[in-house]
């Protein structure tokens, strides 16, 4: 990366493909679906009549690049914070890892230059040994940063970032290079964030209560994932590919894998999704499918946004969904990071009262009767 290069002109807000104030929108262009019908979420409406957006349903656009948004749209700037908590859970060892940098700038001191703020977090869900997500997690951002794509073109960087690093795990002689693990990121300037995913780890945006997944869960049996893997010779085996492993994508297992740079159906490229953060956006929930298994994205919102009213830790919030999905009876190792965007704890969302009058029926009125008549 060229020194002092200025990372401020090359983030652009990315084209929503909503059309929406989601502000949310996709890099790939695998999936087909639109999503239509979304409607903004107002104030005052409870969170349980909002339907969870789901990745899977993205419209699929290509911007060609991610600025700053003008002053004059907004003058929200998030403030990161985060917290995190593990767990081996059932399973003998544990192979998570993670990553949580909430001040880019404190973390590289005075070598790189990047635009303030700026943050980066990660969930590493190992298998088949740790080599592969510790591996990962030491040295991700570096491969991003030192890109040549890199500040020119984020998300060709991460992209290239992923497949480099999954070849020098290949290289590197002293590991296990048929251990494998998923790889799910969050790199966040100012208020534009980029998600990428390679595997079944998920990214769920608070939005005012309501629950908007930014990564697509990358299994076997996942549509287009099949499609994919179908089309390079690939076959899956009761939801696993070619047999073996439960997830579509991935970065290690090269005993799966052919020569470096051939077409495999496990792929390490992973998928991206933009968003330009606003005033509504409240935490981020980064979670391996330990977690994911066994609560659903509403959910786990659901209980971060309770938590954060009740004591504002991002901390706690992470220990209090790990603690929640071992008392689901989870059968992974656990592992989960929450990023707050604001010092403040989320806003109470008030409910309006309903102006519908309930009647019941002079059946049901007669057998309401006769049951508290007879104490049942």
């Amino acid at each position: 990366m060229a020194a002092g290069a200025d990372l401020s002109p090359t983030f652009t807000m990315l084209d929503g493909a909503y059309r929406s104030k989601e502000n949310v929108s996709s890099i790939d262009s695998e999936d087909p679906g639109t999503l239509e019908g979304l409607k903004e979420m107002k104030v005052g409406k409870p969170p349980r009549l909002l339907p969870v957006i789901r990745h899977c349903e993205f419209g699929i656009r290509n911007p060609s690049g991610l600025t700053s948004p003008s002053d004059d749209q907004t003058k929200f700037l998030p403030v990161f914070r985060s917290g995190s908590y593990s767990e081996i859970g059932p399973k003998q060892c544990m192979e998570d890892e993670h990553i949580q940098i909430d001040n880019l700038i404190d973390h590289f001191g005075a070598a790189v230059n990047f635009p303030s703020p700026g943050a980066f977090y990660g969930v590493f869900d190992g298998h088949g040994g740790i080599d592969a997500a510790s591996f990962v997690r030491k040295n991700i951002l570096k491969f991003i940063i030192e890109d040549t794509h890199f500040p020119a073109s984020v998300d060709k960087a991460i992209r290239s970032a992923f497949v480099k690093i999954d070849h020098a795990f290949a290289d590197d002689c002293h590991l296990d290079r048929s251990s494998g693990t998923t790889a799910l990121t969050a790199l966040i300037f100012g208020r534009t964030m980029l998600i990428a995913n390679a595997g079944d780890c998920r990214a769920v945006l608070g939005k005012r209560g309501r629950a908007v997944e930014l990564s697509r869960d990358h299994k076997p049996n996942c549509y287009t994932e099949r499609l994919r893997i179908e089309k390079l010779g690939g076959t899956i085996f009761d939801g696993y590919l070619n047999g073996q492993l439960s997830v579509a994508r991935a970065i290690g297992d090269w005993h799966m894998k052919g020569s470096k740079g051939s077409n495999c159906p496990l792929s390490a490229e992973p998928e991206l999704q933009g968003l330009t953060l606003t005033e509504e956006d409240e935490f981020l929930i980064m979670g391996c499918d330990g977690l994911w298994d066994v609560m659903s994205s509403q959910c786990a919102v659901t209980i971060v946004r309770k938590e954060l009213m009740l004591h504002n830790d991002p901390e706690r919030c992470s220990k209090e969904l790990v603690r929640e999905a071992l008392n689901r009876n989870s059968c992974d190792n656990l592992t989960v990071v929450v990023i707050c965007f604001s010092t403040d704890p989320p806003p109470r969302i008030d409910i309006p009262k309903t102006r519908v009058r309930k009647s019941i029926s002079l059946e049901g009125l007669h057998l309401l009767k006769g049951a508290l008549d007879s104490d049942i």
